[in-house]
């Protein structure tokens, strides 16, 4: 049976940390191990230079990380194909033939896009290759012909106006050469946690974040300083799980759900303190970060392995995307030389 093509990635900003975790990257993993897809996982670099530009360093520096990261999460470069996106120029042309095919306002549309520039207050100063960005990815994806592509619900947007691109190209040229992809999406509740102080978004900006490489000490130091019921002051007083940080990490990594139901039950009528679920809390991250953290410190010495890890991956992948390009050319009817 032929393997259905996944493809899926991030944007190099910074260290990968929990969040990423349990939104995508366990799934990732798991994905990758059914044997039932081939997976194509892209360092996003020329995606995050888009609000970057000015401090490419950034992106460099992040990228390795990124890369150790994935391995240590448990991506094998022997099951998945982990590749560098400003490697594969195809990209690019892709990218110019498909901006034919989206008019501005479509752009200026996308719930993605519109939230994203809000967020990062670009007000009238949007960089064209920000708002051209929805394209790019269009581009990433149907290079690889991916079947599907596991997202969060921000980015459903993003998935709609690639399958309007591949509808657009296919009528137009009257061949079917692009895909359309189908969205996977986390399972409910995981699909982003929120900041250890509360706020929707965990980021490296906010100082908000647990990293997956953080030490033990750390780790411990920002679980005992996050959110709870701020009414919670007593240990006998009734406490609210309800949009309690702590417990919202609980849901997401206690595995025994039998007994966190009890401890929630146990806070809502009171006597169980803040001090000892953070605790507990602290006892199920620490377990699951550890082996993670010491895969990354063997990955970490030796550094030239990884990014021949991401050379040959960024040749493979680029091997593929030229297939596509060939063919996008041909459906165009602008391969001029192929008879001579």
């Amino acid at each position: 049976m032929k393997k259905e093509i996944l493809l899926t990635g991030d944007r190099p900003t910074g260290k990968l940390h929990i969040g990423h975790y349990m939104g995508s990257l366990v799934n990732r993993v798991n994905l990758q191990n059914s044997g039932l897809y081939e997976s194509y996982i892209m360092i996003a670099d020329q995606q995050a230079l888009t609000d970057n530009a000015r401090n490419p360093e950034k992106i460099r520096n992040s990228l390795i990380e990124v890369a150790l990261d994935y391995l240590a999460v448990g991506i094998d470069p022997t099951k998945s194909t982990i590749f560098i996106q400003s490697q594969i120029p195809e990209l690019n042309e892709l990218t110019m033939h498909y901006l034919n095919l989206v008019t501005v306002a479509r752009l200026e549309r996308n719930p993605t896009v519109k939230n994203e520039i809000k967020e990062k207050d670009f007000n009238l100063s949007i960089p064209a290759g920000f708002l051209i960005y929805p394209v790019s990815q269009a581009a990433d994806i149907t290079a690889f012909k991916a079947d599907i592509v596991p997202v969060g619900e921000d980015q459903l947007p993003m998935i709609e106006q690639t399958r309007e691109i591949v509808r657009s190209f296919n009528t137009i040229y009257k061949k079917e050469v692009l895909v359309e992809p189908k969205a996977i999406l986390p399972k409910d509740g995981l699909g982003r946690l929120p900041g250890i102080d509360g706020k929707a978004k965990m980021s490296k900006s906010l100082n908000n974040a647990i990293y997956l490489s953080d030490e033990p000490d750390v780790i411990r130091n920002k679980i005992m300083s996050m959110y709870t019921d701020p009414n919670h002051i007593r240990i006998e007083d009734p406490g609210n799980i309800d949009n309690n940080t702590v417990f919202t990490y609980l849901d997401a990594f206690c595995k025994d759900k039998d007994f966190l139901e009890e401890m929630k039950s146990h806070y809502k009528k009171g006597g169980l303190g803040d001090v000892k679920v953070k605790k507990y809390l602290n006892e199920i991250i620490q377990a699951e970060l550890e082996p993670i953290r010491s895969k990354r410190k063997i990955y970490e010495k030796d550094l030239d392995y990884v990014y021949d890890i991401l050379k040959k991956g960024s040749e493979i992948a680029r091997s593929k995307a030229a297939i596509t390009l060939t063919e996008v050319r041909e459906a165009m009817g602008i391969e001029y030389f192929l008879q001579y």
